[in-house]
Parts: C-alpha cells; sequence; structure tokens
C-alpha cells in the first residue's frame, strides 16, 4: 500500500501499486493532460512505471525544466527511427539528449549529408504524427542480444554486452520500432510536438576511440514550443554575427594555424587588448593584498605524482623524457595547473601564523591536451593562460577571504560589462583525494563562508575539483548564453599531500587550508567572451585601437599626422589612414574593423585647430577642438579603477 509524499507534503494512500498517470488523474484532469513524466525520490520516471513503495514525488509536465530534456531524448529516438524507415540497412548506435537538443550516431557506409535533413525531418514529423506510445520492457540479457543481433545491430549487441552483470536492462518500443534505453520517456511520441530541427553532421569515433568505426552523426534541437526553437534559433543566428573567431579575423586579432593545435598566435592589435585586460587585473590584485609569482613550465613527474594530479591528469598532460646522460629516464610535464608549485613557494621558508593570509597570484601559462575535435577557436585551447591565485590561511580565515574574493570578483566582472553573476556550489566528485570526514570539513566551511557573505547558490552535485569543494562563477553574455569562468575551492587536501606548515600561535605546526581562485579563468577563453559580448564594439578602455585619424585628402596628411601624435601623447591607440581612397570608404573600412572613433579632419578642422568624432555605429559627426578631443577621448579611455571617484553629489 505505497504512500506517496506531494511537494505540498500532502500524501496520498493506494491499495496497491500506482502509476505516475493514475496519480495524476487521482488529482484532477488537468494535471492527467499535463504530465508527461514523474519524479520518484529525485530518480525521474515513466508515468507508465508502477510505484510499489512509500515514496516522495513530483509530476512533472511541459513548464518544467525536466521536460527539454525529456522532449530531446524522445527526439533522438524519433530520429532514429526515421533514418532507419528512410535508409534500410543504417545501424543505430547511441542517441542522447545534450545542452539545447540531443544527437544520435548511425553507421552507413555513405555518411549523411544536410541535404538528407528535408526528408528526415518529414519523416519525423510524420512518426510524431501517429502519437505511438513508448512502452518500457524490462528483458533479459539474453533475450535483447537475439533481438538486436537479429535486426544486425551489431553495435547495441555490443552495448548490451558491456553492461554490468545484473544490471537491469529495458527496450522502449514505439509503434514498431524498438530500442535499447534506460528511459524515461514522455507518454507518447506525439508529446514530442513540432518545435525541432536537424542542425548539423558530423564523424564521431564509436565510442570516442579513433581505432573504432567513424560514424555519422545528426545534431538536433528541441523545444517545447515553435516560439522557444525560433528563440533559439535567432541566437544561434546572433551567436554567429559575434563568432570571435570571424571578429578576430576582422580586427585582425589572431590567428590559429595547423603547425600549433589549440594555441594562438596574438597580433599586435590583439596583444594590446591581452595586455590591457592582464593590467587592469594585475592592479586589481596588487590593491587586494595579492603578491605576484612566476613558476616553472616544465616539472618534474614526482611533483605531479606527489600532488596527485598525475594520477587524475596524466591522459591530460603533456610530457618529455630527458635525454641527457647525467638526468637519463626523468620525466618532465608541461604544468596543466599552477598549484602545486605555489605550495613550493609557500615551502621554502618557515611560515608562521602571523604571515597568513598569503595570497600568491600569477598570470600562468598552462598546457593541457585537448582533443582536436574538442578546440573551439581561442575559446577551447591546448596552451592557456590562467590568473590563478592561492591563498594560504588558517581555517577560521576562509569566511573572511571568501567575502574579499567574492568583492573583488563582482566589481572585475562589472568592469568589465557583466553586472550580474550566478554561483553554482559543486561537491565532491565520485573519484576523489581525502576522507569523507575532510570533506565534510571543506564543504561545511565552505558553505558558511557563502553564508557570511551572502552569496546564493545552486546545487552542482559530484563536480568539485578532485582536492576540494568550489564555488562556480557564472556570467550571462549579452544573448542569454551562460559561461563558468571564476572559480573558489577550498582544500585541505593539497597542503597535506605536498607537506605545507605554518607555525601556530601556540608553536605547533599547522596545515594552511589553500583556497584555489581564478576570476577570469582562461586569458584567451574570456577574451573570446568579451569579443562576443561586445560584437567586436569594445568599450574605449578595452578598444585595441581606439582612434584612426583619416585626412579627407592628402592635403591634410601633415594635419593628420599631428592630431595623431597629440592622441598618441595622451596614451591613446591611434592611427592614421593616409591612403588615397575616398574618405567613406576610408569610414566603411574601419567601421568594419570596429574602429570606436574615427577622427576625420579636412580643411575646416586643420583651419581651426579642430577635429570631427565621427563613433563606431553612428552617422552623426561631433567637432571639438583638438585639446578637447583629446582630453575627452583620454578621459573615456580611462581603465575603470584609474577613474577618479564620482562626487557623491553626481553619483546620487
Amino acid at each position: 500500500m505505497p504512500a506517496l509524499t506531494l511537494p505540498d507534503g500532502s500524501v496520498r494512500s493506494f491499495e496497491g501499486p500506482v502509476t505516475g498517470a493514475t496519480l495524476a488523474a487521482s488529482i484532477g484532469p488537468g494535471l492527467a493532460k499535463a504530465a508527461i513524466a514523474i519524479m520518484v525520490d529525485g530518480e525521474l520516471w515513466d508515468l507508465s512505471r508502477p510505484i510499489e513503495h512509500d515514496a516522495t514525488v513530483r509530476l512533472i509536465t511541459r513548464k518544467d525544466p525536466e521536460a527539454l530534456e525529456l522532449i530531446r531524448h524522445d527526439c533522438a529516438h524519433v530520429l532514429a527511427e526515421a533514418v532507419q524507415a528512410l535508409f534500410p540497412g543504417t545501424q543505430v548506435t547511441i542517441g542522447p539528449p545534450i545542452e539545447n537538443g540531443f544527437y544520435y550516431d548511425f553507421a552507413r557506409d555513405t555518411p549523411f549529408t544536410p541535404e538528407d535533413f528535408p526528408a528526415i525531418e518529414a519523416k519525423m514529423a510524420e512518426i510524431i504524427a501517429r502519437g505511438a506510445p513508448f512502452e518500457r520492457i524490462v528483458t533479459t540479457r539474453h533475450e535483447a542480444i537475439a533481438l538486436f543481433a537479429a535486426k544486425g545491430e551489431k553495435y547495441k549487441v555490443e552495448l548490451i554486452q558491456d553492461l554490468p552483470r545484473g544490471e537491469t536492462i529495458t527496450l522502449y518500443r514505439q509503434g514498431e520500432w524498438i530500442d535499447l534505453c534506460r528511459g524515461p520517456h514522455m507518454p507518447t511520441v506525439g508529446h514530442v510536438g513540432d518545435a525541432f530541427k536537424l542542425m548539423k553532421v558530423a564523424g564521431a569515433y564509436w565510442r570516442g576511440d579513433h581505432r573504432n568505426a567513424m560514424l555519422t552523426r545528426i545534431y538536433g534541437t528541441a523545444w517545447r514550443d515553435r516560439g522557444e526553437l525560433e528563440a533559439y534559433l535567432r541566437q544561434l543566428e546572433e551567436a554567429e554575427r559575434r563568432d570571435h573567431r570571424r571578429i578576430g579575423r576582422a580586427m585582425g586579432l589572431f590567428h590559429l594555424q595547423e603547425e600549433a593545435v589549440g594555441s594562438v598566435f596574438w597580433h599586435p592589435k590583439g596583444w594590446r587588448l591581452w595586455r590591457t585586460a592582464e593590467a587592469y587585473l594585475r592592479r586589481r590584485l596588487e590593491a587586494a593584498g595579492y603578491q605576484e609569482v612566476r613558476t616553472p613550465q616544465l616539472v618534474d613527474r614526482a611533483l605531479w605524482e606527489a600532488s596527485g594530479h598525475w594520477e587524475k591528469y596524466r591522459e591530460h598532460m603533456f610530457v618529455a623524457e630527458v635525454e641527457d646522460e647525467r638526468e637519463k629516464g626523468r620525466v618532465l610535464a608541461l604544468k596543466p595547473m599552477n598549484c602545486p608549485c605555489h605550495v613550493q613557494i609557500f615551502n621554502t621558508t618557515v611560515r608562521s601564523y602571523r604571515d597568513l593570509p598569503l595570497r600568491l597570484a600569477e598570470f600562468g601559462a598552462c598546457h593541457r591536451y585537448e582533443p582536436s575535435g574538442a578546440l573551439h577557436g581561442i575559446m577551447r585551447v591546448r596552451a592557456f593562460t590562467q590568473d590563478d591565485a592561492h591563498i594560504f590561511c588558517e581555517e577560521s580565515q576562509i569566511a573572511e577571504e571568501t567575502v574579499r574574493f567574492v568583492e573583488l570578483l563582482a566589481t572585475v566582472y562589472r568592469d568589465f560589462g557583466f553586472p550580474s553573476f550566478r554561483v553554482k556550489f559543486a561537491d565532491r566528485p565520485a573519484v576523489r583525494a581525502g576522507s569523507d570526514a575532510t570533506w565534510d570539513r571543506a564543504e561545511a566551511a565552505l558553505k558558511e563562508a557563502c553564508r557570511i557573505a551572502g552569496v546564493g547558490y545552486e546545487l552542482n552535485p559530484g563536480e568539485g575539483a578532485f582536492y576540494g569543494p568550489k564555488l562556480e562563477f557564472v556570467l550571462r553574455d549579452a544573448i542569454g548564453r551562460d559561461w563558468q569562468c571564476g572559480t573558489l575551492q577550498v582544500d585541505f587536501v593539497l597542503p597535506e599531500r605536498l607537506d605545507a606548515v605554518y607555525v601556530a600561535p601556540d608553536g605547533s605546526r599547522r596545515r594552511p587550508v589553500m583556497l584555489h581562485r581564478a576570476i577570469l579563468g582562461s586569458f584567451e577563453r574570456f577574451l573570446g567572451i568579451l569579443i562576443e559580448q561586445y560584437a567586436g564594439r569594445f568599450p574605449l578602455w578595452l578598444a585595441p585601437l581606439q582612434v584612426v585619424v583619416a585626412p579627407i585628402t592628402s592635403e591634410f596628411d601633415g594635419y593628420a599626422k599631428e592630431v595623431a601624435a597629440a592622441f598618441a601623447a595622451a596614451g591613446l591607440a591611434v592611427e592614421t589612414d593616409l591612403s588615397t581612397t575616398k574618405i567613406t570608404a576610408k569610414i566603411r573600412e574601419h567601421s568594419v574593423a570596429h574602429v570606436p572613433v574615427i577622427a576625420v579632419v579636412g580643411r575646416r578642422e586643420a583651419e581651426s585647430r579642430s577635429v570631427a568624432l565621427r563613433r563606431l555605429g553612428g552617422e552623426a559627426q561631433t567637432v571639438l577642438p583638438l585639446a578637447e578631443a583629446v582630453s575627452t577621448l583620454a578621459a573615456e579611455a580611462t581603465p575603470p579603477d584609474l577613474r577618479a571617484p564620482m562626487p557623491v553629489e553626481a553619483a546620487a
């Protein structure tokens, strides 16, 4: 006689096993119609699956966050059925929901192309219109293998053979078509709706192993309704317009090439953008009491083994064996992170509690092996620089340091154009270092620090670092995409493993707590985010080229050079365009390159010693005396941390 506890605390009891569909109907016809799944003790179930025990339950409708994953999962099944109906002989492999959509991998001699999409989408719509119910079938390993072997589905057979002994094997039938699947699914195929679209094809190795067969992966997107789909497609169009790779080329910021896969060639303008961001952050860190350090790129394997990184990250590390006879056999690794090296600096002298907190910062160049298919412009690279820092402190100082860090991070994000952020609390992963007691202590300390700092968060279960829990700081950009940039991690493990100690007030030796923290994260990635956030139209203080002085004709080249010299003397990044092209062409060219200000000079400006300022995206020109133009732009180009504070009256 299961008793089901609803979200409002009420309890409904039934004489025997009860399905979610029956529960929904007992509450009301509206919910019976709207429900698509049920959460049972935190696990998502089909509405048709019997509940045989007391449980806490929640009925899921299309309005709930869980609905999107169900819609996308079901749509992947519909895609697979449509493909096999249209292209007999195609084998199906796996097809999970993913962020914003789904994919399915197919084995076929002739790879699919986007030209196949219209026919596949039409067949999908036909299958959805039939509205066949999803039927969950529990079967045996032997029966499942026999079923798919008879269909010639060797990939499904391999998947079943590799399942752990004793695991429940479930199939899902939709009409005549059947697939191996854990589920859950919505009640019928018709619940998928019409808000779906196939997006692209790609190659994918079976099980991600290059030694295996190459499959064709079809990606799609699916949403609750057409409005959501159209909004997403508009966002993709806007993302394409803002793509940092395209804008980077137009502005001459950087390039990438095969001879240095995953590494960035920064051009003069791009490197100026980098140096502006780095100089700003360096000033902020110095003002906040950080001491900057620099640690080696190549570090002996022994340190990575001692820290635990060799075991956890070896597959992502670039290594080199020393050939020198005196060091033969020594293995060095390009550092994938800075933390063990910072502990070495801490350990070089006897530290007192009076030295704590000790804040060590490094713009540390790191290298991590990323599969070539995962690389994406400067957003996902193999060689990157972190705005990394480690705070060595006493346990009693964790909350105070968290407050200081969050205040610093918030003002840095604001200055870069992100007025708000979200926070996720990532707790212990399945594979980790340290005892459960140590993790209990670290998680409790970080949660208490959040309470004192007034930081609200959402849980991100199991996503902590292997040595400690972390806060993840998530930015939302101008078109609604989320980017996880900053982190704060509480670590009791690494100081223990690397024997870091300080002398306490009573003369005893204690382990410091190590707070790992970053604000921007990867410099390369953050600059890519900035390029897309502003669509290349940077505020003047960040713009890699701030002003172009353009004479109307070559007769005024001399005055143009004088104007450019005045801007340069005021610290502005300026160029002159002395080409013989017409002024309209010059304006068009520099607008495409996203130059914020074009200073036009002609006879009137030369005679009055003035300039006509034309702002990016505007048609009007503002004519100012040269001295006023210089002071106006110089003030606007001053980094936020160097600007004079506004008077109280003006600020109010």
